[in-house]
């Protein structure tokens, strides 16, 4: 392997590891929106502790690595100091309800295009080419000039990390409070998950978990490893499906003046091993856009997801469980962000209505607070 470029190892990496959340993904059906499509209308909560155990899995993986000094997770970009709350919170709402409208998050796109379902082909392409102008393009202006003005800068306590918050207000080692934040929230996600009795009796959804967080955590192990070439340095960073599918466009359309990377990896891998599980279980099967009225809902959804993935610096998965893992204080807030606009473009297709929709997902989050 010493004689491979980084960025070609890494993304080797990326696409083995895009691989086994594909065939995790496809075969256990561990989707974001259909978890909280199961807690919304039916009251069944497991695919969400599912979630909630790869985020612990993930998490306590992570930490640990931080802590064993094998990783420099406070060099990741979810724990910079400029702490983005108004991108956490604006584009975890419109991507969560563009998610509502497609059925699915930037993750569960890939795995259903693995499938053969040909509407995530074009869904794919959408959120690809929306969140590399958002990034790097004519949209991403809006964001520079409107919602990163909004940043707080928290240099002085070094970085936004919640166990820098500890360290600071504690007077510890970065580590130590990485540490302690750690157990003390393993602890309380483990209670939650294992409380209740259908997830206890759900294997395929532990084993999902697991493998997920296990997956997401071999990520930040790989890029802040192998990833930390002196000569050419790489983001250290673990799974996502923001802004990689952009990425990847741009890699095929300049593949002789482009260089690969971890995330672009990733992509081809998630398609790949979901179409390896559709393909056991002989669940391949074209589709296509029912009509032009479903063809322009996922147009826009998908520009929704496309803008708010990168805003919020992540999706389900890429602030769900890696941002999540590195116990970035803007993780939380793009995730239940995500959930709460997912929860409202839900209403709104049933209701037909903002307003209606608006009035169901208040009375829904009256009826959780009780």
């Amino acid at each position: 392997m010493d004689s491979l470029p980084t960025t070609t190892l890494l993304a080797l990496c990326g696409l083995g590891l895009g691989v086994v959340v594909g065939a995790v993904a496809r075969s256990a059906r561990f989707c974001t929106f259909g978890a909280i499509e199961d807690q919304v209308l039916m009251g069944d909560s497991r695919r969400v502790r599912a979630w909630g155990l790869a985020i612990a899995v993930a998490m306590t993986s992570v930490q640990g690595l931080y802590f064993l000094g094998v990783v420099p997770m406070d060099e990741s970009f979810y724990l910079s100091p400029d702490f983005g709350w108004a991108g956490a919170i604006m584009g975890g709402l419109l991507f969560g309800f563009g998610m509502a409208l497609i059925g699915t998050c930037g993750y569960g796109s890939l795995v259903r295009l693995g499938g053969g379902d040909l509407r995530f082909l074009v869904v794919t392409l959408v959120i690809g080419l929306s969140a590399y102008m958002t990034a790097r393009g004519l949209t991403g202006v809006f964001r520079e000039t409107l919602i990163e003005p909004l940043n707080i800068d928290l240099s002085a306590i070094g970085g936004q990390g919640l166990f820098h918050v500890i360290a600071w207000g504690f007077d510890i080692p970065d580590t130590q409070a990485s540490l302690w934040c750690c157990l003390v929230l393993l602890g309380l996600l483990l209670f939650w998950c294992f409380r209740n009795a259908a997830f206890r009796g759900s294997r395929n959804d532990i084993v999902a978990g697991v493998l997920i967080g296990l997956a997401v955590a071999a990520g930040f192990a790989v890029t802040g490893t192998w990833g930390q070439d002196p000569f050419h340095p790489q983001e250290i960073e673990s799974l996502t499906f923001a802004l990689p599918p952009g990425e990847a466009i741009v890699y095929l359309i300049t593949f002789t003046g482009a260089t690969a990377s971890f995330g672009i990896g990733v992509v081809p891998g998630t398609i790949l091993g979901a179409f390896l599980v559709a393909a056991h279980k002989r669940e391949l099967r074209l589709e296509a856009f029912d009509d032009a009225r479903e063809m322009r809902r996922y147009l826009i959804g998908a520009c929704l997801m496309g803008f708010g993935g990168v805003t919020a610096l992540g999706c389900t998965v890429g602030q769900g469980i890696s941002g999540m893992a590195t116990l970035s204080l803007s993780a939380p807030l793009a995730l239940a962000s995500i959930f709460a606009g997912a929860s409202f473009g839900l209403q709104y297709l049933i209701t037909g209505s903002f307003r209606e929709a608006l009035a169901a997902f208040e009375l829904s989050q009256d009826a959780e607070t009780r």
